[in-house]
């Protein structure tokens, strides 16, 4: 088991998919969370399925970084130190190359890779961050590695973020922050859903078929940034893991 008790983790995108299901398991194992998201009703549900306490939940834009700021500040000051942070919050469009704008990029970027990094800044303040160590996970995609039409944005981004915490790793070494990268391959969240609906049945089924073991669901994705995020991998940064059900092979 991975045990997380006491340990203090701050989630984006916990309103639903991946980012809910890492905050339930956390908290299964011990762990309090700071869940940010946008929708209210959704992340109040999350909230509300958590085992343990003293957990907390904002409704936010994650690019409103003032208001980021604010919040971890807040809640270090009532709970102590931020012993680790997941990167769920994600958007993704699927966008002919010939209709991919300079603004779509930049919407895109700024969800996927931008805002992952500053709150990982953000975060990694001192006064701020557990001196004793804490781990940064950023939820990437199979995409960072390969393509699919009409995905050049999104596979682009998600490129940036996984190549990005390399470099990070390095410099946050000093202070003990490990940070990994998991990438996975199709999921059941409602990004997919919401995907599944915008494209033909045959294309659908395509996708489905380039996994192997099928479709994942948030939970398998959850043990593993559990994983990430325990001492139990304590001796890992820098690194990526695939997690697609078969799809990059």
């Amino acid at each position: 088991m991975n045990n997380l008790q006491g340990k203090r983790i701050l989630v984006t995108g916990a309103s639903s998919g991946i980012g809910r299901a890492v905050a339930q398991q956390a908290a299964s194992y011990g762990a309090s969370l700071i869940l940010l998201g946008r929708n209210k009703e959704r992340l109040k549900a999350t909230y509300d399925s958590l085992q343990g306490s003293g957990h907390e939940f904002y409704t936010i834009d994650i690019t409103d970084y003032t208001r980021v700021d604010e919040i971890i500040r807040s809640s270090v000051a009532t709970f102590g130190f931020i012993d680790g942070f997941v990167h769920s919050a994600g958007i993704e469009k699927t966008i002919p190359f010939n209709a991919s704008t300079p603004n779509l990029f930049k919407e895109v970027f700024e969800v996927n890779v931008f805002a992952g990094f500053e709150i990982a800044r953000l975060l990694s303040k001192k006064n701020i961050v557990n001196p004793s160590g804490a781990s940064h996970v950023f939820i990437s995609s199979v995409s960072a590695v390969s393509g699919e039409p009409g995905k050049i944005i999104y596979c682009s981004s998600k490129s940036a973020l996984t190549t990005g915490i390399k470099a990070l790793a390095l410099e946050l070494a000093i202070k003990k922050i490990r940070c990994n990268c998991v990438l996975p391959g199709c999921v059941d969240t409602d990004m997919v859903k919401k995907l599944f609906a915008s494209i033909p049945i045959e294309a659908k089924q395509s996708i489905i078929n380039k996994h192997p073991l099928g479709i994942g669901q948030p939970e398998d994705v959850a043990f593993l940034v559990c994983f990430l995020i325990s001492d139990k991998a304590k001796w890992i940064t820098g690194s990526e893991y695939i997690i697609d059900g078969g799809y990059s092979s």
